[in-house]
């Protein structure tokens, strides 16, 4: 347990960077409609963010497909680096498409009532090499 807390901080700064500069990179995708990270100043939650999480804003993030709950689980389907896991906080970085999964037990509004509209993707980002993880996200 001690070697797991000497080197946290050290994580914690790899997985925030890493969520962020994919945060960045997905808000720039043509198949993206929409990325939810509070690191981003498009977000409803970044001046929140900047105040209370001035380290950054942490390792999850979420964002939108085009073309709704088949285009994210195509999306899911096609990554091999991502694990397709519910969990968060790992260092292997997770993916999960909500509606086909979690939540798949609710109806279309119903998904859109709670946040996970159809064609929303999470993330949880680990420790992998950036690159690595954007080539991953290229491919699905």
């Amino acid at each position: 347990l001690l070697q797991g807390v000497e080197t946290l901080s050290l994580r914690l700064e790899r997985h925030t960077s890493n969520a962020l500069e994919l945060a960045r990179w997905l808000e720039q995708r043509d198949e993206v409609e929409t990325v939810h990270y509070a690191g981003l100043p498009s977000n409803r939650w970044y001046e929140a963010g900047q105040r209370y999480l001035p380290r950054g804003a942490g390792a999850v993030l979420a964002f939108e497909l085009k073309g709704g709950a088949e285009a994210g689980k195509q999306f899911v389907d096609a990554v091999e680096l991502f694990s397709h896991l519910a969990n968060i906080g790992d260092v292997r970085s997770l993916i999960i498409h909500p509606a086909s999964t979690t939540h798949s037990q609710l109806t279309e509004e119903q998904l859109i009532a709670t946040g996970a509209t159809p064609g929303l993707v999470r993330l949880s980002v680990g420790l992998e090499n950036v690159a690595d993880l954007k080539a991953d996200l290229e491919a699905g």
